[in-house]
């Protein structure tokens, strides 16, 4: 939800337009580039080039603004920084110099009063043009950090002063959804459930497609069936049961929301108005799948036990269904098993000692592709410590857990120091960014578009799997990994 700096390359491309609409003739630009982009035709590769050339020694910065799109896309990276530089400088006024400014001028400021001083300041030098339509975003990203800044600091007539300057439409569902996130944070659920009621009506409206089919409707659309599980939840905790149950159950019969999470919270919510029945089955599903967390089988358990009158036939039950659950996951990673060659790679570890990954032949390798910044990364070591703790003493399997798309500039002392802190007993390498080509190179050739992600390589030298985010319970995480880890053994 808290999508607000614009720090970074592909945060200002996105600034940029990305997410835009786009006018008619960047549109035709684009359609002639895709068809070019897609052609094997080493005449058609020339005349990318040259075109992408033309666009980036453009007078007219929505061209270069295309011609840095386009670099990125086709992971130039040199070129795309090299451009991002030299469009500053040549519009000065222009929407990169603007978001520049307020990435350096605005956001590294320590207090939310500095930042809306600068923010002042920064509005003079680059008023907004009302008719800019949605390259008033960069307006929103910087009222929705002040906005939020006042609500950590609970001064909510002034956080919900900057909220109010909100203006474009397709985004203000991400300003309100980081405004109620940090009420929420703060106790405040009254203000918490009035801004994610707002975010949730905002996408909604996307959602339901009564709006262009464009890239940004897209985007806002996404938010709305994770609105109404975390609006169903701050609900619950404000012991507005039947008003929860409506949204909890949009959310636990979305296909995109459909989980044992949103089956636990809409189990809770029936739970709380005793209809312990429909809860019951609502958390048998959730148990089932093997995703069930401690919680949800702690919550299972106490309503077996109110049902039936007893804890009598439990044990055996719940053996039952981990069988099952084995099984089922036996049935699953057999349709997912792969065979192809793992792309060789030498990277530092946070001592400084190189690790390559041919060397290890003969051993069970299970990379792991993360970074500091990401939440479902660190949500997943838990489960990956107990996987380690498990395999420890067989020297045939090795753990890497491989560092990339780092954000600032000292990610091996970032790496380092969040390991320890949380006293990670991981061997981890450093993927970082090559000096020249700007690129993090094993996890490009590994071809990761998010992570986490995880790769189970065989003795052979054979990636088997690869698995990415993470779902569900610790136990279900260390069953799969384990299945992986035995069916890589075997070949």
């Amino acid at each position: 939800m808290k999508a607000l700096q614009i720090i970074g390359t592909f945060a200002l491309i996105v600034a940029s337009g990305q997410l835009m609409a786009q006018t008619k003739p960047a549109d035709t630009t684009r359609l002639y580039l895709d068809k070019l982009i897609a052609s094997t035709n080493p005449t058609d590769k020339e005349l990318l080039n040259a075109k992408l050339k033309t666009l980036a020694a453009s007078n007219s910065e929505k061209e270069m603004d295309i011609a840095i799109n386009y670099y990125y896309r086709l992971k130039n990276q040199k070129a795309t920084d090299s451009l991002l530089e030299n469009e500053v400088v040549k519009f000065p006024s222009g929407s990169r110099a603007r978001s520049k400014a307020a990435n350096d001028e605005i956001y590294p400021l320590k207090t939310v009063e500095e930042k809306e001083k600068a923010y002042q300041e920064w509005v003079k030098k680059f008023p907004p043009n009302k008719d800019g339509g949605e390259d008033l975003i960069v307006y929103d990203y910087v009222v929705s950090s002040i906005a939020i800044g006042y609500a950590e600091k609970k001064n909510t007539a002034k956080a919900i002063e900057y909220a109010n300057k909100l203006q474009v439409d397709f985004w203000k569902g991400s300003g309100y959804g980081g405004l109620a996130e940090t009420f929420y944070k703060n106790g405040d659920l009254k203000n918490a459930s009035v801004y994610y009621k707002k975010a949730m009506e905002v996408a909604k409206v996307y959602y339901d497609g009564k709006l262009p089919n464009e890239n940004s409707s897209k985007f806002a659309a996404s938010g709305y069936p994770g609105l109404t599980m975390t609006y169903a939840g701050v609900l619950f905790e404000q012991k507005n049961y039947n008003e929860a149950l409506k949204y909890a159950e949009l959310a636990s019969t979305n296909p995109k929301t459909a989980s044992p999470r949103s089956n636990f919270q809409y189990a809770k919510i029936l739970m709380a108005l005793n209809r312990n029945q429909e809860a019951y089955a609502k958390l048998e599903e959730a148990v089932k799948s093997g995703k069930a967390n401690d919680e949800m089988s702690a919550a299972f358990k106490t309503l077996y036990i109110k049902l039936k009158g007893s804890d009598a036939g439990f044990d055996q039950y719940a053996a039952e269904i981990r069988k099952g659950i084995i099984a089922n996951l036996q049935q699953k990673l057999n349709k997912e098993m792969v065979k192809k060659p793992a792309i060789d790679f030498t990277l530092t570890d946070l001592d400084g000692k190189q690790v390559t990954l041919s060397s290890l032949k003969g051993k069970t390798v299970i990379l792991d592709f993360w970074a500091t910044w990401c939440g479902p990364c660190k949500a997943s070591f838990p489960a990956m410590q107990m996987a380690v703790n498990k395999y420890k003493d067989d020297p045939t399997v090795k753990f890497l857990f491989i560092h990339t798309w780092e954000k600032t500039a000292s990610p091996i002392q970032d790496a380092g120091d969040y390991i320890k802190s949380q006293n990670y007993k991981f061997e981890v390498l450093m993927d970082t960014k090559d000096p020249e080509t700007k690129i993090n190179k094993v996890v490009s050739d590994y071809k990761v578009n998010g992570i986490p992600s995880k790769f189970v390589i065989d003795p052979q030298g054979n990636i088997r799997f690869n698995l990415m985010g993470f779902d569900g319970s610790n136990e279900a995480a260390v069953d799969e990994i384990s299945m992986m880890i035995d069916m890589a053994r075997k070949g």
